[in-house]
């Protein structure tokens, strides 16, 4: 936890002119406050690209951007409450980063939540970091699914998303299929783990089943580089997603082994 402690203060520095900071008042009250006070009279001198500052945007991001999808299609669901939920377990967030949480995700939904202007702050904060957005589409086409199926609505806001990030409809769809697969679901959504089928390994590595064996390791590697629990943290995913970027990689390594015991 201590990462948002220091963010906290950080952040201060986009709060003043930037929606993320702003819903990071909301979010945070008296912390946000006691965060100010303890920067002291050294101030913070972090820019776009500053770590703390990266993990601040991302968490900020993603619960509320969470809670604007939830509600595209005119309603929200008990499973995509249950969904917001959840996640909040699987990150091992304490009791306050909880309650914070759901704020930014009951922020998200109301009818004036500025979703252009937090998705274009948030593209300026990660700075180009492509691991990190698309580890937030990923969280949020999860949210999309929550129900079981995906809302004309839903798509149409995630099909958004992805022009304001630079992310191409095309590699929606892909990530679209990995879900579909039983990428990223984990145990709170699936129930118990099963080993993955064929058809459903060779749709998490994103590949045809005709691929040679030098395409399916390329494939392999890149989605095991881009989902390194390490390299993600270092490029500024908060440290409570380790968890999940963890059970990814081991996805991927299953849907691989999978394939290559198939083909002998």
């Amino acid at each position: 936890m201590a990462w948002w402690g220091k963010a906290l203060g950080g952040a201060f520095g986009f709060m003043v002119g930037g929606p993320l900071g702003a819903l990071m008042g909301i979010a945070f009250g008296h912390n946000f406050d006691r965060g100010m006070n303890s920067l002291g009279q050294d101030g913070w001198q972090g820019g776009p690209g500053d770590q703390d500052r990266i993990q601040a945007a991302f968490f900020t991001a993603t619960f509320s951007v969470m809670g604007y999808i939830a509600k595209a299609d005119g309603k929200v669901t008990r499973d995509e409450i249950k969904l917001a939920e959840d996640v909040m377990t699987h990150l091992g967030l304490d009791a306050e980063m909880r309650e914070s949480a759901r704020r930014l995700f009951n922020e998200g939904k109301s009818s004036d939540f500025p979703i252009h202007d937090i998705l274009d702050q948030f593209k300026k904060e990660v700075h180009r970091r492509s691991t990190l957005i698309q580890m937030f589409l990923e969280i949020q086409l999860q949210a999309a699914y929550a129900d079981g199926v995906m809302h004309p609505a839903e798509e149409k806001v995630l099909a958004q998303i992805c022009q304001k990030l630079g992310i191409s409809f095309a590699q929606l769809k892909r990530l679209e299929e990995m879900l579909k697969a039983g990428f990223g679901r984990t145990d709170y959504q699936q129930g118990a783990a099963s080993k993955t089928s064929l058809e459903d390994a060779y749709a998490i590595l994103g590949v045809d089943n005709s691929v040679s064996d030098a395409e399916l390791k390329k494939a392999y590697r890149r989605l095991m580089s881009q989902h390194h629990p390490d390299k993600l943290v270092s490029k500024g995913l908060p440290e409570q997603m380790i968890q999940d970027a963890t059970e990814k990689t081991q996805q991927i390594k299953s849907a691989y082994e999978t394939i290559r015991e198939s083909r002998g």
